[in-house]
């Protein structure tokens, strides 16, 4: 008489491959701030498929190492930066036969912010290279490998609308910067100038940066300067980051 199956046994003789299992990888929008713009980091492919073509950083799921799907990326962009993780969020799913050549793919898309001090790109058997390019230079004259542009475009617009209400941009920011750093972080991603009365009133009010007690001295007036607090990360505003008054 067989033994009635119990959950332990089932698995024991489960067979994962019995379903055909499509190819499962992250891919990472990362942004950073250099040279007072916006930018993201791309690779060129150095192997098939596209090859010699430019693409976002990513990677398939290593099931032995990778516990989750934040240790894939953040081993990805470790990786490539040298660094850890400023702010990561996951923006899409995408998947579909068409999108890799290889077969049918499911892609988890992220969205990184660092900032650009203390990193060293790195390229490896899979990129020829690895660089920072202006977000606008990207959309007008790259044609990325896969559905790679239309993933950027999706976070773009993630980060362009979280940062009318949250104050994701300290993020890019090394750990000590000014108002006038802040500020300026801000307006490269919205697109438009900032009210500076109204938005330093608005960070101040929040609690989410301290002074550092010194000052920032250079050719122009003396700054002071300032470290986000650890609830800095994503604080909510409760009303929408004002344009320039009329």
């Amino acid at each position: 008489m067989n033994k009635p199956e119990t959950e332990l046994s089932f698995l024991a003789n489960y067979d994962i491959h019995e379903f055909d299992i499509p190819l499962t990888s992250v891919d990472m929008t990362i942004f950073t701030i250099e040279d007072d713009a916006l930018k993201i980091l791309l690779v060129k492919r150095a192997q098939f498929p596209a090859k010699g073509e430019w693409a976002l950083p990513g990677g398939f799921i290593n099931v032995k190492t990778d516990g989750t799907l934040n240790d894939t990326v953040s081993r990805k962009l470790k990786e490539k930066t040298g660094v850890e993780i400023s702010h990561l969020e996951q923006v899409a799913t995408y998947g579909s036969a068409s999108r890799d050549p290889r077969g049918w793919s499911v892609t988890i898309a992220y969205m990184a912010l660092i900032s650009n001090k203390n990193i060293t790109l790195t390229s490896d058997e899979s990129s020829e290279e690895v660089v920072w390019l202006p977000i606008e230079e990207i959309q007008n004259n790259y044609q990325l490998a896969f559905d790679h542009n239309a993933i950027l475009a999706d976070s773009y617009q993630r980060l362009k609308s979280k940062v009318h209400y949250t104050s994701l941009p300290i993020n890019l920011l090394p750990k000590i910067f000014t108002l006038s750093e802040l500020q300026k972080t801000f307006e490269l991603i919205l697109g438009y100038p900032i009210e500076k009365k109204s938005f330093r009133r608005r960070l101040l009010a929040a609690d989410i940066i301290a002074e550092t007690g010194d000052m920032r001295v250079g050719s122009n007036r003396p700054a002071k300067l300032y470290c986000a607090k650890a609830s800095s990360n994503e604080h909510l505003f409760q009303r929408s980051i004002e344009g320039p008054r009329e």
